[in-house]
């Protein structure tokens, strides 16, 4: 079967626009093992094959679904698609073809039928009963309508040829194991502070690591929690059997991909699906948002200033819980990132008392692949136990900060009035004039400098020990500074610019 744009129609789907191509039919498929498609019916083992081709031209729809009807007594699915890539002038994109899988329940924006998501990651991808590719949802091979759907991320001015092969395996339908998920609770050190990373992938999405391996540069790297975060799927969260442990704890959740800025469903309820599929402008994503705390997690967006296609953050901040501030080896775009975060601040001590919230910082590596380490940076979470709710509690309330690596520990916290003191995330709650003594204990830093930034900007600053740890104080008053965050940082490589990040703190608030 050959189509070209082969469109049936444009479907809208409650949000975005969305491409429906001509249905693709099995009832006269030949069959791999009886070439003659007027030959009985297909029994146990025997396969039937449809290839389609088409081209999509320079502003086709973020999502292109292709319906194929499954008949019954299918026990597996296989797709394996390509796309070519002609060569395009400088500065113009050339093809990036996503593809992901819905079954007979449905397309539906947050619908039940979602079955996978592997974006460009992969050319080829099954779903049966017992088993599916990573990415993609194990479960019963239904009779019915499914749908492949194709994201083309960049399409380049020739167009995006296209092929795609569908391959359908008839036998038993086979018996989905129950997923097993992590706990919710590791063994901890009761009230501590906990060191995790909540963005990386694996295998299951865009990353090369298994989860094996993740497992175990978590632990080299010091961590006591990791999350689940593959793009928009959650195919992940029963992939990690065993290899969790009273030493780490392991949250499920999901990089929600949007084409209008990525946010990580942090620490949701195992198996729960959060879908993309819409832009700012369809003002879809307050929905999801609530769908994301409903579910048990963090509303975090990820990387606002990302410079990949997609990436920059464009739904507003009013929905999180948190943002993620620092992403993986600090770059520009995290400075940025950080200095839209510190506004942030300011706007929320300035509020005249309307009660607008402030949103904590975090940081995490977005680790793929090697050499992508694991842990750099590090979210530190003040938590009453090493469990999932305590931590995401921690995180929500700003109860921590941000190191590159864990050999950097920081204690910070201010002290006035009558013996009263305060830590990260929290208010030291004196009179205007009041002297207040913020206080920064430093290690594993050598070579760097603190700051202490106010909603006034950077007051003060010091140079640290040669060997990176000690301890650096100040004195100011509520009046002087509605709030106080510290910096590390390393000596800067350009005269004139900030050295990058070795670690920074959410705020201490300062005054009633």
């Amino acid at each position: 079967m050959s189509q070209s744009p082969g469109r049936r129609g444009l479907l809208v789907t409650g949000a975005a626009t969305a491409l429906t191509l001509s249905t693709v039919s099995f009832a006269n498929a030949a069959s791999a093992a009886s070439p003659d498609p007027s030959a009985t019916g297909p029994g146990a083992g025997d396969t039937r094959t449809r290839t389609v081709r088409g081209t999509l031209p320079p502003g086709s729809p973020d999502f292109v679904h292709l319906p194929v009807e499954v008949p019954r007594g299918v026990h597996e699915i296989h797709v394996a698609y390509s796309y070519e890539r002609p060569a395009v002038p400088a500065g113009t994109q050339g093809n990036a073809l996503d593809i992901g899988l819905f079954d007979e329940r449905g397309t539906e924006l947050g619908g039940k039928g979602f079955r996978g998501w592997s974006g460009g990651a992969r050319t080829e991808f099954f779903v049966r009963a017992d088993a599916a590719t990573p990415g993609y949802i194990p479960g019963p091979v239904r009779a019915g309508t499914w749908h492949l759907a194709l994201g083309p991320y960049t399409v380049a001015p020739q167009g995006l040829p296209y092929e795609i092969t569908i391959t359908l395996t008839y036998g038993a339908p086979g018996t989905t194991p129950p997923p097993v998920h992590p706990p919710q609770r590791a063994k901890g050190r009761g009230r501590a502070w906990y060191r995790g990373d909540c963005h990386i992938h694996s295998v299951h999405s865009d990353g090369r690591r298994t989860p094996a391996e993740i497992a175990a540069l978590a632990r080299a790297a010091g961590l006591d929690f990791i999350n689940s975060s593959e793009h928009n799927t959650y195919s992940g969260h029963r992939a990690w059997e065993g290899l969790w442990g009273d030493d780490l704890l392991i949250l499920t959740g999901e990089e929600v991909t949007t084409r209008n800025g990525h946010v990580l469903a942090l620490g949701t309820d195992p198996g729960t699906f959060i879908d993309w599929r819409y832009r700012a402008r369809d003002n879809r994503f307050g929905r999801f948002a609530r769908e994301i705390s409903r579910a048990g997690g963090l509303v975090v967006p990820a990387h606002p200033h990302g410079t990949c296609i997609g990436c920059n953050w464009k739904f507003g901040f009013a929905d999180a819980d948190a943002v993620e501030v620092w992403n993986g080896a600090f770059t520009p775009d995290d400075e940025i990132s950080l200095a839209e975060w510190d506004n942030s601040l300011v706007a929320s001590v300035r509020s005249g008392g309307t009660g607008r919230k402030w949103t904590p910082a975090m940081g995490n590596s977005d680790a793929h692949r090697d050499p992508d380490p694991i842990g750099t940076p590090q979210t530190v979470v003040l938590a009453d136990d090493l469990s999932r709710d305590a931590v995401l509690a921690g995180i929500r309330a700003g109860h921590s900060y941000v190191a590159e690596s864990a050999a950097v520990s920081l204690a910070f916290g201010a002290a006035g009035g009558r013996g009263l003191h305060a830590g990260i995330g929290d208010r030291l709650r004196v009179a205007p004039d009041a002297p207040v003594t913020v206080r920064l204990e430093v290690t594993g830093a050598p070579g760097c400098a603190a700051y202490f930034v106010t909603d006034q900007g950077p007051l003060y600053s010091s140079a640290l020990p040669e060997s990176g740890s000690g301890t650096v104080e100040w004195r100011t008053t509520a009046s002087y500074a509605a709030y106080v965050r510290a910096e590390v940082r390393h000596a800067p490589k350009v005269t004139g610019l900030p050295g990058a990040l070795a670690a920074f703190t959410n705020p201490v608030f300062l005054g009633e």
